[in-house]
């Protein structure tokens, strides 16, 4: 059984992380150095659904294959992001997919207002946090302070609580139309 269940759990992880991939090829240059991407909502995706371990281990897994293919937003590569202005939005897509399963994975199932508050809670403190990584990241990289590095933030705020907000609701449906994909995760926590 347990063969099984790593199997499953792999799967799982490769998939979202082909998913995280996949959406890099998606990015509207917005003239401060960091594009509007699909990418960081689907990183809360994958921790809202799979859970802190699973979705932390799939983004680490797009990171991984970004060190070698072009498949970060505008077709650049980890490393190439490494020294540049979005670096601390990597390190938060981590931080963000860990937390976005952490709080997510508390939401019960047969409850749908408390379980929609839970990932809301989930998806919106995953989004912060990237969002406080990536301000770290634009006043080490780009030399900015933090009134301005926090206010490079501001052309995201709507696209990005949209895109949080459907996550949500995916998230949501997946939980409900298929709960042995979290049943599996909590066999391993």
């Amino acid at each position: 059984m347990k063969n099984n269940s790593t199997a499953l759990d792999l799967a799982y992880i490769a998939v979202f992380a082909a998913l995280i991939c996949v959406l890099g090829f998606f990015a509207i240059p917005t003239g401060t150095g960091v594009p509007l991407v699909l990418q960081n909502a689907a990183i809360i995706l994958a921790g809202l659904v799979l859970g802190a371990r699973r979705g932390t281990l799939a983004t680490a897994l797009f990171l991984l294959v970004g060190l070698a293919l072009p498949v970060l937003a505008g077709g650049r590569t980890v490393i190439t992001a490494l020294s540049g202005p979005t670096v601390g939005y990597l390190v938060g897509y981590l931080i963000s997919a860990a937390v976005a399963g952490l709080i997510a994975y508390r939401a019960p199932l047969n409850k749908t207002g408390e379980a929609l508050s839970w990932l809301g809670l989930a998806g919106f403190a995953a989004l912060a946090l990237q969002y406080l990584c990536g301000i770290a990241g634009l006043m080490v990289r780009a030399g900015m302070d933090v009134g301005t590095a926090f206010a490079a933030q501001t052309p995201f705020l709507l696209p990005d609580t949209i895109k949080t907000a459907a996550a949500i609701a995916i998230a949501f449906a997946v939980h409900r139309a298929l709960p042995q994909v979290r049943s599996s995760a909590n066999n391993h926590v």
